[in-house]
């Protein structure tokens, strides 16, 4: 791809490494940035390094938040004893849009992949399972994408409380094997909150 200008060039490079973005795609995003009022375009820069500098991550459940404790953690009409064990906030997201579940979460961060460098201690489960190690959670939902690496993922953390006083269930396979949890419809996902089921019964259907 020829470019006429070098600023233009090193714009549509930097847009073309968010997930999902080629290099034409970036190149029509480019363009109409800059064919809006530069006030606009400044908006979009001020909101980007605005979040990138102040983000937070939630003390309790590492979700992504203004504060220090994200706005679930501090409700105190949510369950603080039920905690439902996501991948990122993009699951958050999903499961709240249900409105079905009213605890808490744990947000992993990723899941486990060693073709991906991603071992246990990249992700959260350190401080998962020293909050189930408190004695203050009732029952962990795991609510990972029904993949190979989210299946992983949840039986790691399953040998880690092993033995501890806490119930483990998993969602209900409403969720097609292999699809990811952020695409699945809200009745969907709202069904296979309320239908879990103990986490030993889904490692013996397998």
């Amino acid at each position: 791809m020829d470019f006429s200008s070098k600023l233009l060039e090193n714009a549509v490079n930097e847009m073309s490494q968010l997930p999902g973005i080629g290099k034409r795609t970036a190149l029509r995003l480019v363009l109409h940035l800059l064919k809006q009022p530069q006030q606009h375009t400044e908006l979009l820069v001020n909101a980007l390094h605005t979040m990138r500098d102040q983000i937070n991550f939630c003390r309790n459940c590492h979700n992504i938040s203004d504060t220090q404790l994200c706005e679930i953690c501090a409700n105190p009409n949510r369950d603080a004893s039920i905690v439902c064990v996501v991948e990122d906030i993009r699951d958050v997201m999903a499961i709240e849009n249900t409105s079905r579940f009213k605890g808490q979460y744990h947000v992993l961060g990723g899941k486990i992949s060693p073709m991906d460098g991603v071992g246990p201690g990249e992700l959260t489960i350190n401080s998962l399972v020293n909050k189930v190690k408190e004695g203050t959670i009732d029952e962990l939902i795991f609510a990972l994408s029904s993949t190979m690496e989210g299946d992983t993922t949840n039986f790691y953390i399953f040998k880690q409380i092993e033995g501890l006083d806490v119930i483990t269930t998993t969602i209900a396979r409403g969720i097609s094997v292999g699809d990811e949890l952020e695409y699945a419809d809200e009745i969907t996902l709202g069904r296979s909150i309320i239908n879990r089921i103990p986490f030993e019964s889904s490692l013996k259907s397998n």
